[in-house]
């Protein structure tokens, strides 16, 4: 089982670069407050749905849960919006690595310090060393980024200034 969720979690990462694409393209286009509408919009749409049809009975609603866990839905608001930015300009992958660095940062405070109710998993020298890994991931992605931007518009230059 631990597979499959490790799998799905993928699936997931998978997916939330390719919206972070789409989104970027579409943000340029129409607006970085309006595509996260829309992101927003059809993703309640379908969650409606699915909780229509889907979901179980639970004991408890939305309204009966300690008023801080709700907090987590205002979470997505800056991640839509800062990733229709950031793919403009940075592109979808240093975005995306960035994105997973934050993460993977956050994740594993939360983890150590068993914040937000999760259960307490000690900080070791294998997860500073992802932490380390992912930064230097985060830095050659980048760097190849820039070099590959570089020599792109250095061609463009040299026919403006043979003009």
């Amino acid at each position: 089982m631990t597979i499959i969720m490790i799998l799905l979690a993928v699936a997931g990462g998978a997916t939330l670069s390719i919206q972070a694409a789409i989104n970027g393209q579409l943000g340029s286009t129409v607006g970085v407050f309006k595509s996260a509408f829309l992101t927003f919009s059809v993703g309640a749409l379908v969650t409606g749905l699915l909780i229509f049809f889907f979901e179980p009975k639970h004991a408890l609603t939305l309204m009966d849960v300690p008023k801080w866990q709700l907090m987590g839905a205002m979470f997505g608001v800056p991640y839509i919006v800062i990733m229709v930015l950031a793919v403009q300009r940075i592109g979808a992958a240093v975005a995306t690595v960035a994105v997973i660095f934050g993460q993977l940062s956050m994740s594993m405070l939360i983890d150590s310090f068993g914040w937000l109710g999760n259960a307490p998993i000690p900080f070791s020298m294998s997860r500073l060393g992802a932490i380390v890994c992912l930064g230097m991931a985060l830095f050659f992605i980048y760097s190849s980024s820039k070099l590959k931007a570089a020599p792109a518009k250095k061609p463009q230059q040299q026919v403006a200034a043979g003009r």
